[in-house]
């Protein structure tokens, strides 16, 4: 071997700006990427995913890093020679193919722990991991996005008169002659030795229906956010997606623990060729059977309610439906299943590039067809029918996600809380430096943070209270021997603040006459706080 004191400098040198270069270069297009196709579309979820899946590089190159210096520490810690002969990958060995010991563990007629060839193998083995969990995360997604587009036919189609005309809440229909019922109440639906069955094998065949996303939309509305609301569902679903996908991607501590087992168990006596890569496959299928017994369950529960339906069968959410009441249980299922399976997959493709098609890991070649052939079939499960799957069936548990929002009003409600918090604060500040702005026992500061610490379109009625308190506090201090002003109540504070801006030629801010929507909300809390502020100067 020629060390780097014999090799030309200039060789040194091109080897060194090439590996530079080629990092460069991809940290150049990922952020190029970011910015042109998550940013302008508002993905923020992706990117996340993204950074995820960046601190899992960084995570394995450490790992990589510290099994280089330690290379030499790890050789000479020493063992018994006996337990350096059990548990071992291959039935029998030959002494021929031993690696040379490191001279303090032959001196005392010990073993090394790892040789220091065993652990550039693992480095090896960390690097195959990171380019199967890159390519099994856009597959993944890949695979999410392509089953979803179906569900954009579906959503335009809630727009059509036939639909309108189909759920017309007049007319009236028994629950087994909707779509939704002739898919979930069959004969098998009542019996639980049947149902799950039957559920097991759906998700193989139109795992997803029509009749499935348009009832489960129906649902959603109904309970969240009122009948009749024009809700884009299908975008909804699509960042939900996103949201959950950066949780797959991502690599959790205890699923790190399930790696280092599966390694244990690549010893002979286990035969772990023969059971461990179905485990990923078995859970995956249980996961999808769930899935699908949720929404026959919703189903019964319908029917069982009210034999006679209007319009459409009308399904009620609720935690109740899920494994000990938490949706994103199956979620966490569902990282696990997808790390483990990547790994599998990089353990497969590491034995055969190191060892060839046969080796200690693989004895036949029917061991390495079969794990390759599971986990693909895993990989496509996961992507194409069980991820979408649980984006929708998972907002039928009892409370709606954040995604709910776009990212353009979940911004906008950010910026709002920041701008008041910054303002009760200033006005916290005048009042300790000698303002004339008495607050009562009972701090409208309570009500205001309330307001603040939640979206403006669910806190309206606390943050017009908040304003109120706020004014009476205020009259209170100017005049503190007037009666009236000292048992003015929150109404009075209101309609004195309207008699001030009629007096100083101001329209008063009119009441609305209906229902106020997300963003008609939004518009009036910014009126009201608008109004506090201007009395409050």
């Amino acid at each position: 071997m020629v060390s780097l004191e014999r090799t030309p400098t200039w060789a040194v040198a091109t080897v060194c700006f090439l590996l530079i270069l080629i990092s460069i270069c991809t940290e150049y297009l990922l952020h190029f990427l970011v910015k042109r196709f998550l940013s302008m579309k508002r993905r923020k979820s992706l990117r996340r995913a993204l950074d995820n899946i960046k601190s899992e590089l960084m995570l394995l190159g450490f790992v990589s890093l510290l099994l280089t210096v330690s290379e030499k520490a790890i050789a000479n810690i020493c063992i018994p020679k006996s337990s350096n002969k059990i548990f071992l990958p291959c039935p029998t060995t030959n002494s021929a193919t031993y690696f040379v010991e490191e001279p303090k563990c032959d001196s005392q007629a010990k073993a090394s722990l790892i040789s220091r060839d065993g652990a550039k193998q693992v480095k090896y083995l960390i690097i195959c991991l990171a380019f199967v969990h890159i390519l099994s995360s856009l597959l993944t997604y890949s695979l999410g996005i392509a089953k979803m587009r179906r569900w954009q036919y579906w959503e335009a189609k809630t727009r059509t008169l036939e639909y309108q005309f189909t759920t017309d809440p007049r007319r009236f229909q028994f629950a087994r002659q909707t779509s939704f019922g002739k898919r979930h109440l069959k004969f098998w639906s009542d019996h639980h030795i049947l149902r799950w069955p039957a559920c097991f094998l759906r998700q193989f065949y139109e795992s997803v229906s029509a009749a499935d996303y348009l009832t489960l939309r129906h649902g959603f509305i109904a309970a969240h956010l009122g009948e009749g609301t024009n809700f884009d569902f299908q975008n909804y679903i699509t960042r939900a997606l996103d949201n959950d996908f950066s949780v797959v991607v991502g690599i959790s501590w205890w699923v790190w623990i399930f790696s280092v087992i599966f390694i244990f168990f690549s010893a002979h006596g286990f035969h772990s060729h023969l059971w461990l890569p179905f485990i990923p496959l078995l859970m995956l299928l249980l996961v999808g059977t769930k899935l699908q017994g949720i929404m026959t369950e919703m189903c019964l529960d319908s029917h069982g309610k009210s034999h006679v339906v209007r319009g459409t069968l009308l399904v009620r959410p609720s935690d109740q439906y899920f494994w000990l009441g938490r949706p994103k249980l199956l979620l966490y299922f569902i990282h696990f299943i997808f790390f483990q399976n990547s790994f599998q997959l990089a353990f497969f493709a590491w034995a055969w590039l190191k060892f060839g098609m046969r080796s200690c890991f693989q004895r036949e070649i029917s061991d390495w067809v079969i794990g390759v052939a599971v986990g693909v079939l895993v990989q496509f499960i996961c992507g194409y029918v069980t991820l979408p799957l649980y984006a929708l069936v998972a907002q039928m548990g009892s409370s709606m996600k954040k995604t709910v929002f776009t990212e353009g009003v979940v911004e906008g409600l950010r910026k709002w809380k920041g701008r008041a918090k910054k303002r009760v604060a200033r006005r916290r500040q005048r009042g300790r430096h000698g303002c004339d702005c008495n607050f009562p026992h009972s701090s409208p500061r309570a009500s205001v943070d309330a307001g603040v610490d939640s979206p403006p379109s669910f806190r309206l009625e606390a943050a017009a209270m908040g304003m109120a308190s706020v004014d009476c506090g205020r009259l209170q201090g100017a005049g503190g021997n007037n009666k009236h002003y000292n048992t003015c109540s929150d109404s009075a504070a209101l309609s004195s603040c309207d008699d001030d801006d009629k007096l100083k030629g101001k329209r008063p801010v009119d009441e609305p006459d209906h229902k106020p929507s997300s963003f008609d909300a939004f518009d009036w809390a910014t009126k009201i706080h608008r109004n506090f502020s201007r009395h409050a100067m």
